[in-house]
């Protein structure tokens, strides 16, 4: 169960929510009308384990045959924009004006990131979240053709392993994410692991912006192989 204060009256600066996720805390709001927020603490966190990211061999062929142009952080405000819109299965959205202008700033400040799938002009799937040292956390994602989101998820965590991260935060775990490999760890383990994630200096722009799905996809096999690797053997299910 989630736990969150009152809304909150005051104006958040961007300084304040960076201070929040390295916390463990994230804000949210009611409904895009309420022009309100709240944080939120969940006693139990979603988190993918970067080396044991698990493609499905159809996707891994999507990947490879770069039918998406993936652009990294080029329009933040058409990503917001879509993860905000109305879907059938999802009509409302919990993205208000506070959360663009806040996630907005950290764009400009540089931490806030997009992973971005385009056919020609048209945008077709893309996800935003936050960097901080060695974390990224995960905000939304949308699609708009068949595995745009699902290749960019797939980007997006190739690209944390070439810059060095050690977390990747999705706040819950929901089935979409499940298969890629995302569980559930109490709040404390999360917060062991996050500590770990503050330590580093993350370069999400180590790997090129115009990095090609064969690329994605040998970084992908050269965790998942590794002896060593890092995240699977850290986090436990409790």
């Amino acid at each position: 169960m989630a736990e969150h204060s009152d809304d909150i009256i005051m104006e958040i600066t961007p300084q304040v929510l960076l201070k929040a996720y390295a916390c463990g805390l994230f804000p949210m709001a009611e409904s895009a009308e309420d022009a309100g927020l709240f944080w939120l603490e969940p006693e139990r966190r979603g988190m993918l384990p970067l080396d044991s990211f698990h493609i499905p061999k159809r996707l891994k062929r999507t990947v490879r045959s770069d039918i998406f142009e993936i652009r990294i952080s080029t329009d933040f405000e058409a990503v917001i924009d879509c993860c905000a819109a109305s879907v059938p299965d999802r009509p409302k959205t919990w993205i208000n004006k506070e959360i663009r202008r806040l996630y907005g700033e950290l764009f400009d400040m540089g931490h806030c990131q997009t992973v971005e799938a385009w056919q020609g002009n048209r945008l077709v799937g893309g996800l935003y979240g936050v960097n901080l040292n060695g974390a990224f956390f995960g905000e939304s994602m949308f699609t708009r053709e068949t595995d745009a989101s699902k290749v960019c998820l797939t980007h997006l965590v190739a690209r944390m392993i070439a810059g060095g991260f050690h977390l990747l935060d999705t706040q819950f775990v929901t089935d979409h994410l499940s298969r890629f490999g995302t569980i559930e760890v109490s709040r404390d383990i999360y917060n062991v692991e996050l500590a770990k994630a503050l330590q580093l200096d993350g370069d999400f722009f180590a790997l090129a912006s115009d990095a090609r799905g064969e690329e994605v996809m040998a970084i992908l096999q050269a965790a998942s192989s590794a002896p060593d690797g890092t995240a699977s053997q850290a986090v436990g299910k409790d």
